[in-house]
């Protein structure tokens, strides 16, 4: 059973949001099918009982998440940092992490880097290509933070989200207002796909033109 949340939260932001992930995807959805329709289309389907059968505990707002869409049916640019990944590939990636990390002494800090390769507490629910956005599940009271573990380097959460909930409110903030999410901004492709590029004045990509989000 998902625990319910309070009806609002001030995010790290300053943005106040609903922080219900239900309705915030719901709100993204609406924008997509909108504005964004291409992308709107590799949303996959809600995942069922038997999707969730993996062999790691998830976090109560991520099993929301996947009950609202199981990651993607294809690539795109859908959020700022990475693509969200369906349960079996977060079980996937983490395990691929794990043994990796056991291979190169990767579970222990190396000063003077603050955080490891990798930690058994970081569950990775997004995949940019190798690089992980993780939600740390490691006790004490950054508990269920948002930061990212690269392929190549260590965790960083340096510019961490204090969870999935806003940072997923912020994106949705960032679509209607045109607002930037950790340097990425939101434009319009000529495809109808939703593109997240860095700085507030992108022009084009893949020589064909952007477009900035409409504003609210």
């Amino acid at each position: 059973m998902v625990k319910p949340y309070p009806a609002i939260r001030e995010t790290c932001r300053g943005s106040v949001q609903p922080v219900s992930i239900t309705a915030t995807w719901s709100r993204l959805d609406a924008w997509l099918a909108q504005h964004a329709p291409a992308t709107y289309a590799v949303l996959a389907p809600p995942a069922t009982d038997a999707d969730l059968r993996i062999d790691l505990e998830l976090p109560p707002e991520l099993t929301e998440s996947l009950r609202c869409h199981n990651g993607v049916t294809a690539w795109a640019n859908l959020l700022p940092e990475a693509l969200p990944s369906s349960a079996a590939q977060i079980a996937e990636n983490w395990q691929l992490r794990m043994d990796l990390a056991a291979d190169v002494d990767g579970f222990a800090v190396h000063p003077p880097e603050p955080e490891p390769y990798w930690h058994p507490a970081w569950i990775p629910w997004a995949d940019g290509d190798g690089d992980l956005q993780v939600i740390d599940l490691r006790p004490g009271p950054t508990h269920g933070r948002l930061g990212m573990a690269a392929h190549d380097g260590t965790g960083d959460f340096t510019a961490s989200w204090p969870d999935l909930t806003s940072y997923l409110s912020e994106v949705v903030h960032s679509l209607h207002h045109g607002t930037g999410v950790n340097g990425w901004y939101p434009y319009l492709t000529t495809h109808q796909e939703l593109w997240w590029d860095r700085g507030p004045d992108q022009q084009t990509v893949n020589d064909e033109p952007l477009v900035r989000v409409p504003r609210d």
